[in-house]
């Protein structure tokens, strides 16, 4: 019978390799091919030390291009042979900080199917949840304060994580398997709902409560979510829409219609196959759709026009059913934790 020999590559990738789950897909790849050696972050992208018989090498190769999470770019991948060393496993390795950086920063993705899933069950321990995430979904781009990827280099480092978190982050059969922005109601951040003088009047879920409260009484929120802040008013509201162009000072320009879901959406536009995908797409963007027949959304939400800005909610919060359409001013790309009442 043929030994295969036994070889070990440094193989180095760059693109958009940090905060899509590029190495949780590396370990288990690596491990179920029976290969050893190593993975890590570093300011230009991923270095993996990989060891094992040649034919394993070249189908692991073969599958981190055609196997790697859909939101990876891969722009050049360097593979030097190196002198076995006899490792006995593979592991995620602390990443190296020294270096010019020139890795790409990941966008902010909105919640996944498995996520919104999980806030949505009253059974489950992250039941309404603002900040629910995994290595599919959650924030990059608005939590990053610097490369390589690591918790400790995002604002979620004053956030520890508890036991059951930190098991499903080193747990690798789990989809938080190293996600770095993973947290629940017991160790993550929360929302609070502020007065306009900054006195705090709700926190946790008795914020977002309040907070639809406002929305129906006709009351402009600021909502810090995401994506940033949006401005937010009940887009039945006719006078709340109003009373927000007036803030805003915008005369005519149409404000988006955030929907809670595809379903709503289709009660008051046309929506095509294509324009599903779109609002339904990890990118969250906002869709120009044509209106269908009338509805009850305030004629100034779009003065004289024949499309509305459409877009679905990029995160947990705007998720719960309590509030219908809801108009959102603006999106800034910035991380938070907090809801601010504006009603005056």
């Amino acid at each position: 019978m043929k030994v295969e020999p036994i070889e070990r590559r440094r193989i180095q990738l760059r693109g958009l390799l940090q905060g899509v789950g590029f190495r949780p897909f590396v370990f288990r790849l690596a491990t179920d091919l029976g290969l050893s050696g190593a993975v890590w972050n570093g300011p230009a992208g991923v270095t993996i030390e990989i060891e094992g018989a040649r034919p394993n090498l070249e189908t692991f190769l073969l599958r981190i291009e055609r196997e790697r999470p859909v939101h990876t770019v891969i722009d050049r991948i360097d593979s030097t042979l190196l002198d076995p060393i006899g490792e006995a496993r593979f592991e995620i390795r602390e990443s190296d900080r020294a270096g010019i950086r020139e890795t790409s920063v990941p966008p902010d993705l909105a919640t996944c199917a498995d996520c919104l899933r999980e806030t949505l069950d009253p059974a489950n321990r992250r039941y309404r949840y603002p900040f629910t995430n995994c290595t599919h979904c959650g924030p990059r781009f608005s939590m990053i304060e610097s490369l390589p990827y690591d918790r400790i280099n995002t604002t979620m480092r004053g956030f520890p994580l508890c036991g059951d978190c930190r098991n499903e982050y080193e747990n690798r059969s789990d989809r938080r398997f190293h996600a770095e922005p993973n947290a629940c109601p017991a160790c993550g951040p929360h929302l609070e709902l502020w007065e306009p003088d900054g006195s705090v009047r709700a926190s946790r879920d008795a914020a977002l409560r309040a907070a639809a409260d406002a929305l129906r009484l006709g009351k402009i929120v600021a909502v810090k979510g995401l994506g940033g802040f949006h401005l937010m008013v009940d887009a039945r509201n006719e006078e709340a829409v109003q009373r927000l162009r007036l803030r805003k000072i915008r005369e005519a320009k149409p404000f988006a219609l955030m929907f809670p879901t595809l379903a709503s959406v289709k009660t008051v536009c046309r929506l095509s196959e294509l324009e599903a995908r779109l609002l339904l797409s990890p990118e969250s963007p906002i869709v120009l759709l044509k209106k269908s027949a009338p509805s009850a959304i305030a004629f100034s939400v779009a003065p004289e026009n024949p499309y509305l800005g459409v877009l679905l909610p990029l995160h947990p919060p705007s998720s719960s059913p309590d509030v219908g359409a809801r108009l959102s001013g603006r999106r800034h790309q910035r991380q938070s934790v907090r809801g601010t009442d504006l009603h005056r």
